[in-house]
């Protein structure tokens, strides 16, 4: 009686983290279409000015951070972003900015001080024990200047392992095969209970999974469309060694491992164009719970499981893979081969 008591006890408890997550991540993902609208220019994209991700990460972030401080006041967070940049008289410009983006979608305003102890709430270090969330709250800063895809991603980690995870694509077509169609997707997952989308403009959800593939002959990759971000060429010497013909689906940010998560691609690699970098754990939390809840697998590439209990990074392990459980191992084989070539 008591195991079940407490079983039933941790679902009440991550029901009410899984509806304040949404809440935070919905409401970041509103700021920064303001931010879009607002100061995203032809100009702006020409000239490779980031200006205004600087200005949608900073809202985004002090977003996230004010709603979850609300609700678990003791929780740490290990965020993306810290405020030096928006600090003193040089930092004032951006910090009106940024403080007035956020106070249209908070409930209660923030003013200076606030805004900037809010954000800095994001810089815990990291560990092995208790609870804590990581944010990334724009994964995709080209994609969003392009007007493509870019992604806010919060997952909650409990003793290393993470337990919930929540990504908001806001263009992210509802269904990628009527790409003109409704834009704005939500991806939730929580250990044990599966993986779910909803659109921004509803509240209704559907459950997803990986579509059921059992050859890597019929699979697609999806991949960055940067290739400084995961090597493209040692991707097309692994697709050719698994008889991979279809080409790849090139999407920015975290919003990959949600196309994998519903079926439309297959394979996720993000292979290490230099062996000495290390990952940060909020580029990967929220998606690997999401590929586990959907029926995938998610490792490194060399099969080890992505660890999140090591500090703000994931030093022990080395790029991405994800896959339908049926084809991981085939796919791992693939990268090896082509890896432990170079």
């Amino acid at each position: 009686i008591l195991k079940d008591y407490n079983l039933l006890s941790d679902l009440i408890a991550l029901a009410i983290e899984r509806a304040v997550a949404i809440n935070a991540v919905l409401r970041a993902s509103k700021v920064c279409q303001k931010v879009f609208q607002n100061l995203v220019t032809s100009d702006t994209v020409i000239k490779k000015d980031r200006s205004p991700v600087t200005v949608a990460d900073f809202s985004a972030q002090a977003v996230v951070n004010k709603i979850l401080y609300e609700s678990f006041p003791n929780d740490p967070i290990v965020g993306e972003e810290e405020s030096g940049s928006l600090r003193g008289d040089s930092g004032k410009e951006l910090r009106n900015k940024v403080l007035s983006l956020v106070n249209t979608v908070l409930d209660t305003p923030l003013n200076d001080n606030e805004l900037l102890e809010t954000i800095d709430r994001g810089s815990f270090p990291g560990g092995s024990s208790g609870r804590m969330w990581t944010l990334d709250p724009i994964d995709g800063t080209m994609g969003f200047l392009r007007g493509d895809q870019y992604c806010i991603g919060l997952a909650l980690i409990i003793d290393g392992d993470v337990h919930l995870g929540v990504l908001g694509c806001p263009n992210l077509p509802v269904d990628l095969k009527v790409p003109e169609g409704e834009r704005g997707s939500l991806f939730i997952a929580v250990k044990g209970q599966g993986a779910f989308q909803h659109k921004f403009s509803s509240t209704e959800e559907t459950q997803i999974c990986l579509a059921d593939i059992s050859s890597p002959l019929a699979a697609s990759f999806c991949e960055s469309v940067v290739a400084e971000h995961s090597s493209h060429s040692d991707a097309a010497k692994i697709a050719s060694l698994l008889g991979i013909t279809k080409p790849p689906l090139r999407m920015d940010s975290m919003c990959k491992y949600c196309a994998v998560a519903r079926g439309d691609a297959d394979i996720y690699l993000r292979l290490p164009v230099s062996m000495d970098y290390e990952e940060k754990i909020w580029d990967h939390a929220a998606g690997c719970i999401l590929i586990k809840e959907a029926g995938g697998i998610i490792s490194d590439i060399n099969n080890k499981p992505l660890d999140f209990s090591l500090g703000r990074t994931l030093k022990s392990n080395k790029g991405i893979v994800v896959a339908h459980s049926k084809i991981h191992g085939q796919v791992i084989d693939a990268v090896q081969q082509v890896i432990l070539k170079k």
